[in-house]
C-alpha cells in the first residue's frame, strides 16, 4: 500500500474525495488530508507519504509552490494536481518539477482510481529501477577494489593506455589522477611467502600512508601509487614507509625491500615504474631490506668505473699458507671495492666467478665437486653480500683444510729435529744450520720459525736446555764427576767456564753446588 496525503482547500471536495474513493482498492491508503499548501507541508514531512493529491489554487501556500518545496526536499513524493479549466495552462509549470498528472474538477472517483492505478505503476517500475541500480552498485562496490588493482597493473604495463582513458577510469573511481603528482612504491619479500602475505602488507601500507591512491600486486611484488603532497618533507615520507617495513617485520619476520621512485604526473608513471625497478635490481649492492631510491643509484651503471684487482693468485697463497685472517682481509678489501665501485651486475658476477674458478683449483681431487657445484648456487645469489657470504665460507672451509695439513707437515718436520737433537746434543757443531743440512738442505730461517711455532722456543735456546737438562741427570745419577768432563759430554767443547755459566743460568746453581746438594 501507497501512503497518499489529500490536499484541497474547499472542505466539501476535501470530505467528498475522502469518502467516495475506494483508496485500498487503488492500492493505496489515505493517511490524512490538509486545508492548505502549509499544513501539507508539515504533515508531508511528519507521514512521508508516497502521493500527494492537490489542488492548485489554495491561500497561503498554493499547490504549485507546495510542489516546488517537495521536489527540493522530497524528490521521491509523486504529485497529482487537481486543477480548474482556467488554471490548466498554469499548472504546466508544475512539469518543471517532475509533475505528471492533473485531474480537472469538478472529477470523479473512476478519474481518480486510474490516476493513482497509473501512479502505481511508475512507482513499483521506480522501486525495481532502484533495486537494479542499487544491486549494480552493491556488485560494483565488491569488484572496484578488484577493478583498481587490475587498472594500476595494466596501465603501467600497457602503452595503448591514454590520458582519456585515464579520465574514464578516475570517473569510475571517483578520484583525481590526472593532474596529481605521484610517486611508486614497490615493496619485494626477500624470504618465501604467500600471497597472504602481499595482502596483509597491503593492508598495513592503506593503513600508515594516507596518500595512497592505488595499489596492486605484479610480478610476485606489491606496487603502490602514492599521492605526492607537496608540504610533506621527503624524510618524513621516507621515515613513514619505512615504519611500514618494521611493522610487517614485526608482526611476520619476513625481510621487506623497498624501492621508491622520483615524483610526476601520472601520465609519467610508466616511467615511475621503471625507475622502481633499477631501484629494485640495485639490491643487489645493498642488503635485504633497505630502502632504496632513485638517490642511491649510480649516475650510469654502464660506466665501468676503474678496473678492480682481484689479484686472485695472492688470494690463493695465502690460503695454501693456512693464515685465515690475511684470506679474510684480503676479502673484505676485494667485495668493498666491488661495492663502491657498483658495476653493471654481470660484470660485478664475473670477478667472484673468476676468483671462485682459481679456488677450485686449490681442491684436492676429493673435494672439488663439491666446490665446483658451488658455481651454481652462486648463480643463484642476488645479492653482492650473498656472493660474499658465500665466497668467504668456501675460502674459510680451504684454508682450514690447508692449515690443517699445514700444521701436520711442520709437526712432522719438527719431530724430526727434535729426533737429531736427542742423538747429536753432546755434538759441539749442533747448530739450527747443520739440522737444515741434514734435512735436505731446508732453508735454516724457515725450519726455526716452524721449530719455535710448534714448541715455543728458539732452537738454540731448546737445544742449550735439552744439553742442562741431561747434563743434570746425569750428575744426580753418577755423583761427583768434573766439571770439564761435563762440558765436554754434553756439547760445550770442553769450556768448564762457559759450561758453569750457562748450568747456573738454567738451574740456579753451579755444578759443584749442584753436585754437593
Amino acid at each position: 500500500m501507497y501512503k497518499l496525503l489529500l490536499v484541497d482547500d474547499e472542505r466539501l471536495i476535501l470530505e467528498g474525495i475522502s469518502q467516495v474513493v475506494d483508496w485500498a482498492k487503488a492500492g493505496t491508503e489515505l493517511v490524512g488530508t490538509a486545508r492548505n499548501g502549509i499544513e501539507a507541508l508539515v504533515k508531508i514531512e511528519a507521514m512521508r507519504p508516497d502521493i500527494v493529491i492537490s489542488d492548485i489554487s489554495m491561500p497561503g501556500l498554493d499547490g504549485l509552490e507546495l510542489v516546488r518545496r517537495c521536489s527540493e526536499r522530497f524528490p521521491e513524493i509523486k504529485f497529482v494536481m487537481l486543477t480548474g479549466y482556467k488554471d490548466f495552462d498554469y499548472a504546466r509549470t508544475a512539469m518543471q518539477h517532475g509533475v505528471k498528472h492533473y485531474l480537472l474538477k469538478p472529477c470523479n472517483e473512476n478519474q481518480i482510481h486510474e490516476a493513482l492505478v497509473e501512479l502505481g505503476l511508475e512507482l513499483r517500475e521506480l522501486k525495481r529501477r532502484d533495486l537494479f541500480v542499487s544491486g549494480i552498485k552493491q556488485r560494483l562496490t565488491k569488484v572496484l577494489p578488484h577493478v583498481k588493482e587490475q587498472f594500476l597493473k595494466e596501465w603501467i604495463s600497457n602503452k595503448t593506455y591514454g590520458s582519456h582513458d585515464l579520465e574514464y577510469y578516475q570517473d569510475l573511481f571517483g578520484i583525481e589522477l590526472n593532474d596529481k603528482s605521484v610517486r611508486l612504491i614497490l615493496f619485494k619479500l626477500e624470504d618465501p611467502h604467500e600471497y597472504e602475505h602481499l595482502f596483509a602488507l597491503q593492508n598495513i601500507v592503506q593503513d600508515m600512508l594516507q596518500e595512497v591512491l592505488l595499489s596492486t600486486t605484479i610480478g610476485g611484488h606489491l606496487l603502490v601509487l602514492l599521492e605526492d603532497k607537496q608540504e610533506v618533507e621527503n624524510d618524513t615520507l621516507f621515515t613513514r614507509i619505512d615504519g611500514v617495513r618494521e611493522v610487517f617485520c614485526r608482526f611476520y619476520k619476513m625481510s621487506v625491500t623497498i624501492a621508491v621512485s622520483d615524483t610526476d604526473r601520472m601520465i609519467h608513471s610508466r616511467r615511475l615504474y621503471r625507475q622502481t625497478l633499477q631501484c629494485m635490481s640495485h639490491r643487489f649492492y645493498l642488503e635485504d631490506g633497505s630502502l632504496i631510491t632513485v638517490s642511491d643509484l649510480p649516475d650510469n651503471d654502464f660506466s665501468g668505473g676503474d678496473e678492480v684487482e682481484l689479484n686472485e693468485d695472492q688470494i690463493c697463497l695465502m690460503i695454501k699458507a693456512g693464515d685465515r685472517g690475511a684470506v679474510e682481509c684480503e676479502l673484505e678489501r676485494l667485495f668493498g671495492v666491488l661495492s663502491l665501485q657498483r658495476l653493471d651486475i654481470n660484470v660485478t658476477r664475473s670477478y667472484v666467478l673468476q676468483l671462485y674458478s682459481a679456488m677450485i683449483r686449490l681442491c684436492v681431487p676429493e673435494e672439488r665437486n663439491a666446490f665446483t657445484s658451488g658455481l651454481a648456487e652462486l648463480a643463484e645469489i642476488h645479492s653482492l653480500g650473498g656472493l660474499k657470504g658465500y665466497v668467504k665460507e668456501a675460502a674459510t672451509r680451504l684454508t682450514t683444510m690447508y692449515d690443517r695439513h699445514f700444521v701436520s707437515r711442520q709437526s712432522s718436520i719438527v719431530d724430526s729435529m727434535l729426533r737429531i737433537i736427542a742423538e747429536d746434543f753432546h755434538k759441539e757443531e749442533l747448530s739450527l744450520g747443520s739440522v737444515a743440512a741434514e734435512m735436505l738442505y731446508m732453508n735454516p730461517d724457515y725450519l726455526g720459525k716452524i721449530f719455535k711455532k710448534v714448541t715455543g722456543e728458539k732452537f738454540s735456546n731448546y737445544v742449550t736446555l735439552y744439553r742442562i737438562n741431561k747434563a743434570s741427570e746425569y750428575i744426580i745419577r753418577s755423583g761427583d764427576v768434573k766439571v770439564f768432563e761435563l762440558a765436554e759430554m754434553f756439547g760445550f767443547g770442553g769450556n768448564a767456564q762457559y759450561f758453569s755459566q750457562v748450568f747456573k743460568k738454567v738451574t740456579g746453581k753451579t755444578p759443584t753446588d749442584f753436585m754437593k746438594a
